[in-house]
């Protein structure tokens, strides 16, 4: 008789604490299925360039469909032939940046490419020439972030 009032409070036991874990479940799957939890809404804005070559600032303006990147020249050097080649966007080249200088770079994209509201990651792609030795060179970045 002992034997089974020991089981039934072991039984108590496990159905509570069941419920408890059941309720909190069913709560976590009511907030990600209503999109609370979800990961997009938690997005970092970035703009990432090796070294030498910043992106200190990025917009994404799906009304007009264009990217505009803001670089900055901290190469130590002047460049020339500064062309940024971003996928689904038009190439924008010829300019130049001096040391330490910033430069506004408006990219057209294709219809399609920036929907307002959606995330956007892509890979940057950006060649310069160096003023002083006329080498041309090529760095890789990514962009992620929001169009607005």
């Amino acid at each position: 008789m002992n034997f089974l009032r020991k089981s039934q409070a072991a039984m108590e036991f496990l159905m509570t604490y069941g419920w408890a874990i059941l309720v909190v479940l069913v709560a976590i799957g009511a907030l990600a299925y209503f999109g609370v939890l979800s990961p997009d809404r938690f997005l970092p804005s970035k703009c990432q360039l090796p070294a030498g070559i910043a992106c200190t600032d990025f917009r994404l303006n799906g009304g007009t469909n264009q990217l505009t990147l803001v670089l900055r020249n901290g190469l130590g050097v002047d460049t020339t032939d500064v062309g940024i080649y971003v996928k689904g966007c038009t190439e924008s080249t010829g300019n130049s940046l001096t040391n330490g200088q910033d430069g506004n770079f408006p990219l057209t994209c294709a219809a399609g490419t920036l929907t307002s509201g959606s995330k956007y990651n892509g890979e940057l792609n950006v060649t310069y020439t160096n003023a002083e030795t006329g080498l041309a060179h090529r760095v890789q970045g990514t962009i992620t972030g929001r169009v607005e």
